[in-house]
């Protein structure tokens, strides 16, 4: 029996296997994207708006910058034991053009990633928890 695929992180991005895209917000006032949703004040200086709309983000980009987690990450993340160092890599979205933060696929290290490439987005499973498979995004080299 399939376990039940859900979001680990509920609207941060959608759950369309097939083309996931990260959920941010767009400034009414000055067109600013932000990731995670921002619903507060718009952050750039200039600009006073406070009024923006939910907008799903480009899910393709370049790797801006990338590391390993050679530490275990703190709750909510749920690492399998014994814990196993994985890639993260900061991306520029295409459209946008800003840096999300996020893991690479697994199986993909830090020797085989480089400023520049093009990633896509995608989900992968986070952890299963009871019939449920938590769902997370990642970023996989194209």
């Amino acid at each position: 029996m399939s376990k039940q695929q859900v979001p680990a992180i509920e609207g941060w991005y959608s759950m369309d296997a097939a083309n996931p895209h990260l959920i941010g917000t767009r400034c009414k006032g000055c067109g600013t994207h932000f990731f995670p949703k921002l619903t507060t004040y718009c952050r750039n200086p200039a600009c006073d708006s406070s009024e923006f709309e939910e907008v799903e983000l480009s899910n393709r980009g370049r790797i801006w910058s990338y590391t390993n987690a050679c530490y275990k990450p703190p709750e909510p993340f749920v690492a399998t034991e014994p814990y196993v160092p994985f890639a993260i890599a900061a991306v520029e979205l295409d459209k946008e053009k800003m840096v999300v933060l996020g893991q690479v696929v697994a199986g993909v290290d830090v020797d085989q990633l480089k400023v520049g490439q093009e990633v896509r987005l995608v989900l992968e499973t986070l952890h299963e928890d009871g019939d449920q498979a938590k769902q997370i995004w990642k970023w996989k080299p194209v």
